[in-house]
């Protein structure tokens, strides 16, 4: 929670999740949706993939006239002699009314959450881009590059190549935004590769003390590289290599426009699942008698 910002409203950020990520629970008393709109997150026990999603917003229950739901003159006509006893019980049986009503209106208010979600998308989709910006920087991309569904949400970030060029954060960010919508995931590594440099340049001159300088043009260097997770069960098929050009002209769209001149972005696909053997200490797999080897 620490992460989020105040002003953030549910709608934003619903809009932003997958769909079925979470489960909305309206338990606040706010009435309006500019400051600290969400209470709290909680995992669902029992279900990894969706979160509980705790609103301060009031319900529609309480836009209604209260006589609806509960006596109006409830502890006006108390007895003197069990004053508190009896306040105790009708503050008890009003409580339970509210939460019955809250309950009933559950429905109706999820639903206008829905809508109200659904309306940001759309008036997203029509102010949160720069067109005429977008149709500038992009005059050069060919029709092959359009047509890439990479690309095609790469291209919305263009107006602010100049603050996320060089910035890694930014730029691991919109990678993972644009990758999550195909669903793979992403991770960030470190690793020491061999560099080779066609034109060395030494700092140090002849005859003096070299420092860090090296002598020839291979060098060790650490860089970031992305890992991409892919192929679960069922989906390596035929189109792989398809999905594969598709990364590679993304990796290209993205050196270009927002990588500087001297970093070179590399993709690794992978899959971590531990494969099938017939003889593994780990995990013992038992074949039948049958089994064609």
């Amino acid at each position: 929670m620490k992460f989020l910002p105040d002003d953030l409203s549910a709608e934003a950020l619903l809009a932003y999740l997958p769909e079925g990520a979470c489960k909305v629970s309206v338990q606040g008393l706010h009435q309006r949706n500019t400051y600290k709109d969400i209470l709290g997150m909680e995992p669902i026990p029992g279900n990894e993939d969706c979160m509980l999603l705790q609103l301060s917003r009031n319900s529609l229950y309480t836009a209604l006239p209260e006589a609806l739901f509960h006596q109006v003159d409830r502890f006006s006509n108390l007895p003197a002699q069990h004053e508190k006893e009896r306040f105790a019980e009708e503050y008890e049986e009003q409580e339970k009314e509210k939460e019955l009503a809250r309950k009933f209106f559950m429905p109706l208010d999820l639903r206008l959450l829905s809508l109200r979600v659904d309306v940001y998308k759309r008036i997203a989709e029509l102010s949160q881009y720069n067109r005429v910006l977008e149709n500038m920087l992009a005059d050069q991309l060919t029709e092959k590059q359009r047509n890439n569904r990479f690309i095609s949400q790469l291209i919305h970030f263009l107006p602010a190549c100049k603050t996320i060029r060089g910035n890694r954060t930014l730029l691991t960010l919109m990678l993972r935004k644009v990758l999550v919508e195909e669903r793979l995931k992403i991770e960030v590594v470190e690793k020491v590769v061999k560099c080779d440099d066609a034109s060395p340049r030494y700092d140090d001159c002849v005859g003096g003390v070299l420092g860090e300088g090296f002598l020839g043009n291979e060098y060790e260097d650490s860089v970031v590289c992305y890992q991409i997770q892919y192929w679960p069960e069922g989906q390596c098929d035929e189109h792989f290599m398809a999905l594969m050009d598709e990364l590679e002209e993304m990796r290209a769209f993205v050196q270009d426009y927002f990588l500087s001149v001297e970093e070179t972005l590399h993709f690794e696909v992978s899959y971590d699942d531990v494969p099938l053997r017939l003889s593994d200490d780990l995990a013992f797999n038992y074949l039948n008698y049958n089994a064609n080897l």
